[in-house]
């Protein structure tokens, strides 16, 4: 944190000065860049913003390819569907994104944050719309300081308009993952709208419209938690933006003919454009900062002027510590990234997605619970055999109607007294009543383990195994 030295207002000659604990904050205005490192950059927003808005246009099997059905308790992915009980998989993706943020952050630092985290990818997209409509840095600076006039308002009101536009798109297209976005877009086009999809959209619309258009880095060095831990995933070997001092140093302009050598001068021109182009208002030269979002757009801009100047590229460059204090070949510096560190991370990483993948191909499109009816504990029947009532909640998890056979074993003379077998339709779930009957002097008084075998009648792979107990009184 950043402090301002004020001095006293009484004047006093003691020394003393008031410090202030908070900066005030001073608008940034990025100026635009182009290199290597933008083009990445913007191939990942043009292919993130591909995926979220159009995944919930896609169709699959005459439904919404991605639905996240919370009223019917159906997560719909393409071909799969998972219900609640399914949350593991849900866990299991939590990890993978955690541990490929491990890796990636002790890789290369903070590339995520670079490139393809949503406050990136929208703040690109904002102050994209910002330079087409107000014009590029200077242009901005200019705009901001005028007075209002008929020009400034309608820019400004221009410029505020395609946020929102933009802003209520996407908290749209946030909700049609969770309703079906025709249905939803029907229903936003007659303003016959739920509360609660009234209410995401203006929130979602309203927190991309603050966050990217407003807060903006402010969100990245204040609210991001990833900007104070990241230094605990980095170590000696992690690739960071940096900037060559022994190169650098001493700074200072120049012209282009000039000879730095015989001026003292280092390759550093101080032009600046480091930090104009920097979206956190950093000055790479003062060594890594938290606040360093590693797009590398002060890497792009560094090396437009190192082209003009006639001098050799990566005077701020993908590099790190023991790179730099070592002079370690680029070769070298790379051939030290398959440390202990990564590939721990990456071993743990593929075992995971090796076993989430194996889970889902091997998945059984079938859940049965079973429940014994408390009300009924066991009673003899008609028949003079001894029957236990089970209540067994049958899911049919494909996209297909389906017969499922049910039989029982594990006990001697045990036998179905209720229908053996059951038709479900697609992704329908039904609770079905079944009555279990054993001779009344082959089981001894108390609980007797059996199990329930339900199996689909034109599939022998799709079956289920569950255990339960059959008591006898």
């Amino acid at each position: 944190m950043k402090t301002d030295v004020h001095p006293r207002p009484n004047g006093s000659a003691d020394g003393e000065a008031e410090i202030a604990l908070y900066e005030v904050k001073r608008k940034i205005y990025p100026r635009a860049v182009t290199g290597w490192f933008a083009g990445w950059r913007w191939a990942l927003v043009w292919a993130t913003q591909l995926v979220y808005y159009g995944g919930p246009w896609l169709a699959w099997n005459d439904r919404q390819a991605v639905l996240f059905d919370i009223a019917q308790r159906k997560f719909y992915l393409f071909g799969l569907v998972f219900w609640p009980q399914d949350i593991v998989y849900l866990t299991l993706l939590l990890i993978i994104s955690a541990l490929s943020l491990f890796l990636f952050t002790a890789v290369a630092g903070r590339l995520w944050c670079g490139y393809a985290c949503p406050q990136t990818v929208y703040t690109e997209i904002f102050m994209w719309i910002e330079r087409r409509i107000e014009g590029d840095r200077n242009a901005r600076m200019r705009l901001d300081r005028e007075p209002w006039t008929a020009r400034k308002i309608v820019l400004k009101a221009a410029k505020h308009a395609a946020w929102i536009a933009v802003a209520l798109w996407t908290g749209f297209t946030f909700v049609g993952y969770f309703t079906p976005i025709r249905e939803l877009g029907s229903a936003v086009l007659s303003a016959s709208t739920g509360p609660w999809e009234t209410f995401w959209i203006l929130f979602y619309g309203f927190a991309t419209y603050g966050n990217a258009g407003w807060m903006r880095e402010q969100v990245c060095i204040y609210m991001c938690p990833y900007a104070r831990f990241q230094s605990a995933m980095f170590d000696r070997d992690t690739l960071i933006i940096t900037y060559d001092r022994e190169r650098g140093e001493p700074r200072g302009p120049r012209s282009r003919l000039a000879d730095r050598k015989a001026l003292g001068l280092g390759d550093c021109v101080d032009c600046g454009i480091c930090v104009q182009v920097c979206p956190t208002g950093i000055d790479i030269r003062n060594g890594l900062q938290y606040q360093c979002i590693g797009c590398a757009a002060c890497v792009d801009g560094c090396n437009q002027v190192m082209d003009r100047m006639g001098y050799p590229r990566g005077l701020i460059r993908y590099s790190t510590q023991n790179a730099m204090e070592h002079k370690l070949t680029r070769s070298q510096m790379l051939a030290r990234v398959l440390r202990p560190r990564v590939l721990v991370y990456g071993a743990i990483l593929a075992a995971i997605t090796a076993a989430t993948a194996a889970a889902l191909v091997l998945r059984v499109p079938l859940k049965v619970d079973v429940i014994r009816d408390r009300a009924a504990i066991a009673r003899e029947a008609e028949d003079g055999r001894i029957e236990n009532v089970y209540r067994l909640q049958i899911m049919n998890t494909a996209e297909r109607a389906r017969v499922f056979e049910i039989a029982v074993a594990g006990q001697p003379s045990l036998a179905l007294a209720s229908p053996a077998r059951v038709e479900l339709g697609p992704t329908e779930v039904r609770t079905v009543p079944v009555r279990v009957r054993a001779e009344a002097g082959l089981l001894a008084a108390g609980a007797h383990r059996i199990e329930f075998h339900v199996r689909a009648t034109d599939d022998a792979a799709v079956a289920v195994l569950e255990k339960s107990v059959f008591i006898v009184r």
